[in-house]
């Protein structure tokens, strides 16, 4: 983009002017380029490296799997264990209460049979006691059962009469005291086997306690291997949903990727189909501009109506900006596809800043910065506002080289009632870029250094709010 000189001041100040507006409008070109880059295109190697990850994955959760299935049966087989330990104990605990009931009722009657022992001891005692206080009788006192009042009997009948008494009474006692003796001694047995089923009964229960002991601890021991197998099956489950989740991850990647290579192709293909059907219109409109002689003659005579802007000396050709007197008549749409035609047939030209004139293409100049890095200067081309000098020269409208002057002339409207043919603008005002609108959201332009004419989709960010209409 270029801004004209005052032809009457002096070429120092004109050339300080230039130089300052210059170097805004690099900054505005640079700035002014926001094509979309092109979707990521991954390489084979990233989508088959993805699919190596995905197999590895779907292998080490397989794995996975497999090991904590066997944890699984392990553990159902634990807890069956458990389970039947447990209804051991509960076995012991009843056995154990059986036995402790059985030595308890042995213990009843241990002590039962010691009293009734105790009562028969008493009992033979007692006969004891009053068998000798018989026989005492019978050889101190006198009485019939004496032996004195058997010795002094007044005949023999009388004495044996009283030694056969003496003698039944004797047997009878003898009788007796056996008798509690016998009782005595079954009292003993029935005391001794008391006292040995005691003792089977304390040994059952010690046994009984014994085992109720060894299954708690077994079911213990059980407890311990679950927990540490499930321990084991929790580790091997949380390594599971570690892989699977990076299987996931790997899976998505690979379908990220693919997606990514599909909209690639796709954009790709657009691309390319776009870019046959615009040389195909550029073709197209080459040939039109070029059989159009009556648009060259236009351009050849607004481009008389003032000196190149490259220029800076004095000269007597006024420069005069805006319709030449001999712009032609005739419906807006011709005019409007001449002027489409024409910057239409410039795609694929060179950016050159500073390029571009009524008759075409013009050798770049010198910025002192990034056109010059791109080496515009030594490219034929056109910079935006060159190239919509070009376009519109064919229906008799000199603009300036200027971008921010070519946003002050025809007619102004708003950015969103744009037709084809208007002139769109970006950066305050209008300063930074210019494009030719071409309609359904496409424009053609002279983007920024290192790129070439060509169509692009309009660019909504920073856009003016105005577009303006020359024809």
């Amino acid at each position: 983009m270029r801004i004209p000189a005052t032809w009457r001041e002096r070429p120092v100040r004109f050339a300080a002017e230039l130089l300052v507006v210059l170097t805004v409008l690099a900054v505005g070109v640079a700035s002014g380029h926001a094509v979309p880059p092109p979707p990521p295109n991954p390489s084979d190697n990233e989508i088959a490296d993805a699919g190596a990850q995905v197999d590895a994955g779907v292998g080490e959760v397989s794995a996975l799997i497999n090991q904590v299935a066997s944890v699984e049966q392990q553990l159902r087989q634990l807890d069956d264990a458990v389970a039947a330990r447990r209804e051991a104990v509960n076995k012991a605990l009843v056995d154990l209460q059986i036995a402790r009931s059985a030595a308890d009722a042995a213990a009843q009657v241990v002590i039962a049979s010691k009293r009734e022992l105790s009562a028969a001891g008493t009992q033979v005692d007692s006969a004891h006691r009053d068998f000798n206080r018989y026989v005492a009788q019978i050889y101190m006192r006198p009485a019939s059962t004496s032996l004195i009042t058997y010795l002094s009997a007044p005949d023999p009948e009388t004495a044996l009469a009283r030694a056969q008494v003496l003698t039944i009474a004797s047997k009878n006692q003898q009788q007796v005291v056996q008798a509690l003796r016998h009782a005595q001694v079954d009292q003993a047995n029935k005391n001794a086997a008391a006292r040995q089923a005691q003792q089977v009964a304390d040994a059952a229960a010690a046994d009984a306690e014994t085992k109720k002991t060894e299954a708690e601890n077994a079911v213990a021991a059980a407890q311990a291997e679950l927990n540490q197998q499930t321990a084991v099956r929790n580790g091997l489950q949380a390594q599971r949903d570690t892989a699977q989740q990076r299987l996931d991850e790997a899976r998505i990647r690979v379908g990220g990727l693919q997606s990514q290579r599909d909209a690639f192709v796709a954009w790709d293909q657009q691309r390319l189909a776009e870019e046959a059907a615009n040389r195909a219109a550029a073709a197209a409109a080459a040939a039109r501009a070029a059989a159009n002689h009556d648009a060259n003659d236009r351009a050849n005579n607004a481009a008389a109506t003032h000196r190149p802007h490259t220029q800076l000396g004095n000269s007597p050709t006024p420069p005069r900006y805006g319709q030449s007197p001999g712009r032609p008549s005739g419906d807006r749409a011709t005019l409007i596809e001449t002027v489409v035609d024409r910057a239409m047939a410039q795609l694929g030209v060179d950016y050159a800043w500073g390029g571009g004139d009524e008759a075409g293409a013009t050798l770049g100049i010198r910025d002192g910065g990034v056109a010059d890095s791109h080496g515009d200067y030594q490219k034929v081309g056109f910079d935006c506002s060159g190239l919509m000098i070009y376009a519109f020269a064919g229906i008799g409208v000199s603009l300036p080289h200027y971008s921010g002057y070519q946003y002050n002339m025809g007619t102004r409207v708003d950015v969103s009632d744009r037709e084809r043919g208007d002139m769109l603008f970006w950066g305050p005002g209008g300063s930074q870029h210019v494009a030719l609108y071409l309609g359904n959201g496409k424009m053609v332009e002279a983007p920024q250094s290192g790129e070439v004419v060509r169509v692009s989709p309009v660019r909504e960010g920073g856009i003016m709010p105005y577009a303006v209409r020359i024809i």
